[in-house]
């Protein structure tokens, strides 16, 4: 079994080397293989050279890929597409919820599900550090509409911490489109309309400065959200296979 973790960063070249360590030397102690895969995402600090100089010295699994479409949802996605595990997580560039929570995802997957996602919403789940009372509102505010207007059940779908199978993984991100913060919704919903089954499960989350999901993102999620209903409406998410079956029955 090989896992491939995914690393979105932007401008993180005071974080991205820490988080580097930490998650290699969490992962050369399991008994399965594993990839990092460090996306930069447009970075104009020294993100890049602080990964690669690792790369070179002591994280040895691990690789560069440089995404030039702006947006964590770009990279997360081109992140995937390079992707060579049997399941596939993306995490933070600030470790917010470690590599070790992945322990509470096996057996979920073990049953049979095939999107495994951690929250902070649920009772299991470990938030040391909250964030400032005017984000929790607007977080919670925002999670009321993606739940009402798209993925029903679902308590928090923006944490960074979401887990695949391979076949999920590469089904899903094929249809990706939302570049921006928008993109875990999207996932999410092509994840249901798909028949994949998901799983919320809480995990430690720790709110760090120097990396606060701008106001206006969320705004910008708003809109994401609109356009996903639409499509999803539309039948833009259908499986392939069902498209192309519903159009050949209608000749």
């Amino acid at each position: 079994m090989k896992l491939s973790v995914i690393i979105p960063a932007h401008n993180e070249e005071k974080r991205i080397g820490e988080t580097l360590k930490h998650v290699d030397s969490y992962l050369e102690k399991q008994k399965y293989e594993y990839e990092i895969i460090v996306v930069d995402n447009n970075s104009v600090d020294r993100t890049d050279n602080v990964a690669e100089n690792l790369f070179e010295t002591s994280v040895e699994r691990a690789r560069l890929i440089k995404e030039r479409i702006p947006g964590k949802g770009a990279a997360v996605r081109t992140g995937v597409h390079n992707s060579t595990g049997d399941y596939v997580v993306f995490m933070d560039a600030d470790n917010a919820t470690p590599i070790s929570e992945i322990e509470k995802f096996w057996s979920y997957f073990d049953k049979g599900y095939d999107v495994v996602i951690g929250s902070r919403y649920v009772n299991e789940s470990n938030v040391t550090r909250k964030q400032p009372f005017y984000r929790i509102v607007l977080s919670r505010i925002s999670n009321l509409l993606i739940q009402v207007l798209a993925v029903p059940g679902i308590h928090d779908t923006q944490l960074g911490f979401k887990a695949f199978s391979k076949q999920a993984a590469h089904d899903i991100f094929e249809q990706v489109g939302i570049t921006g913060w928008g993109f875990d919704m999207e996932v999410l919903t092509i994840a249901r309309i798909h028949g994949h089954k998901i799983k919320e499960v809480g995990v430690l989350w720790r709110e760090f400065g120097g990396s606060h999901v701008p106001l206006k993102a969320y705004i910008q999620s708003l809109r994401d959200l609109l356009k996903i209903k639409t499509k999803a409406i539309l039948g833009k998410y259908n499986p392939k296979d069902s498209a192309t079956e519903t159009s050949t029955s209608q000749v």
